[in-house]
């Protein structure tokens, strides 16, 4: 699938690998770009960053931690009367590297807001729309996390709304396949700690370098344009799945902890 022509809307636009997709849907020739972030001042330079001739660029203010906001703007959207050709389930939040009984449940209920609830709410909105537009291609990205694979200590509300969502959206792939909505593909990305900011002072494990966000926004994309179900990066990350797949729990939680998993968030101070 190519962008070209294309409406594109992409969460957590303002930063990172968001503002990245932002930038690779204009230089591909989308022709409507919608942003989404929580700071009014970044969407805007963002917005002007990407704005060109013949391209229609429109920002929003969303908090994705309020049901009734997600609605409110996916309706606006809707009432419009084109549903997006490509969704980019971007934005996401860490709270911090404390042990779970020491961290604070109002911060690790907003990670499962923003990295679970706010995607399920928002794709389920705008599907419909995006099913019924046949028989035009429809792309959905969804960001999940390495974390979403293997458990990680000092993690645990993150990697559990990471592994919720990315369960979720390879349910939601095979009921679109099951139902024979072809047009529409949606894939699950799974990168390891990407440096933008949001894992500063986390230790990649052994064999999994920290990926540029450069590097981490192209293989996601060109994943989705592809319309693969799954992408994971970088490569090794395939190597701890299928051990903890084929060994004893013991067994992976040891290789897992020499490889330095275990100990990858002690001196997390991102955001």
């Amino acid at each position: 699938m190519s962008v070209r022509g294309a409406r594109v809307l992409i969460t957590g636009a303002t930063r990172g690998m968001g503002r990245l997709f932002a930038h690779r849907a204009a230089d591909e020739g989308a022709t409507t770009i919608v942003l989404w972030g929580r700071d009014a001042d970044a969407l805007d330079e963002v917005t002007a960053e990407v704005a060109g001739p013949g391209r229609e660029v429109r920002s929003a203010v969303v908090d994705l931690t309020d049901p009734g906001r997600i609605d409110d703007a996916a309706a606006a959207l809707l009432e419009e009367g084109t549903a997006p050709d490509v969704l980019v389930n971007n934005a996401g939040t860490v709270a911090s590297n404390a042990y779970a009984w020491e961290q604070d449940p109002d911060a690790a209920d907003r990670t499962v807001a923003v990295n679970t609830l706010a995607p399920i709410r928002l794709t389920t909105r705008l599907l419909p729309a995006m099913i019924d537009d046949v028989p035009r291609p429809k792309r959905i990205l969804t960001l999940a996390s390495a974390s979403a694979l293997l458990p990680i200590p000092r993690m645990a509300a993150y990697a559990g709304s990471k592994a919720g969502i990315a369960h979720w959206s390879e349910s939601v792939r095979l009921e679109l396949a099951a139902a024979g909505h072809d047009h529409v593909r949606l894939t699950t990305y799974n990168p390891s700690f990407v440096d933008t900011g949001m894992f500063a002072g986390a230790r990649a494990p052994l064999f999994t370098p920290m990926l540029t966000p450069e590097r981490a926004a192209d293989i996601g994309w060109r994943a989705m344009l592809d319309g693969r179900p799954v992408a994971v990066a970088p490569a090794s990350v395939h190597l701890a799945r299928m051990a903890r797949a084929v060994l004893p729990t013991a067994a992976s939680d040891a290789l897992a902890r020499s490889m330095g998993v275990h100990d990858s968030l002690e001196a997390f101070t991102g955001r």
